[in-house]
């Protein structure tokens, strides 16, 4: 399967990089792309489908909080979200948060807008902004 590049979305102090999953053949790749925009933490919102613990030990935290494709993302989800990107971004200024679904088109950029409209973005511009 052709997959879309990750995109790195910045906005105020935030600082996200939306992509694909990764298999366990590609995952040094996927790690160095990671660690080359500055990544500390990554967030699942698919089923695992590799293994973590080659990410863990470059010392980028994985986090799993999947949920259905094409369904809007549980309220737990959401709070842990937007609570963890509270605390990342004024702890470590400048971090790179990632975020990846199955092909980085559904889930992960829906919670990257949910971050720009909680900072007061309107939903439109959110969508279009991260479509840039």
């Amino acid at each position: 399967m052709n997959r879309p590049a990750p995109v790195e979305i910045s906005y105020e102090n935030m600082r996200f990089l939306i992509t694909h999953n990764p298999t366990n053949a590609t995952l040094n790749k996927f790690t160095e792309e990671l660690k080359k925009y500055g990544v500390t933490t990554l967030v699942r919102v698919c089923d695992a489908t590799y293994d973590k613990a080659p990410v863990e030990k470059e010392g980028i935290h994985v986090l799993d909080w999947p949920f259905d494709d094409g369904a809007p993302p549980p309220n737990q989800i959401v709070d842990d979200w937007l609570n963890l990107l509270k605390t990342k971004f004024r702890e470590e200024p400048g971090c790179c948060v990632a975020v990846h679904c199955v092909a980085g088109l559904g889930r992960a950029p829906v919670l990257v807008a949910l971050a720009l409209i909680e900072c007061g973005m309107k939903y439109e511009d959110a969508v279009q902004f991260i479509r840039q």
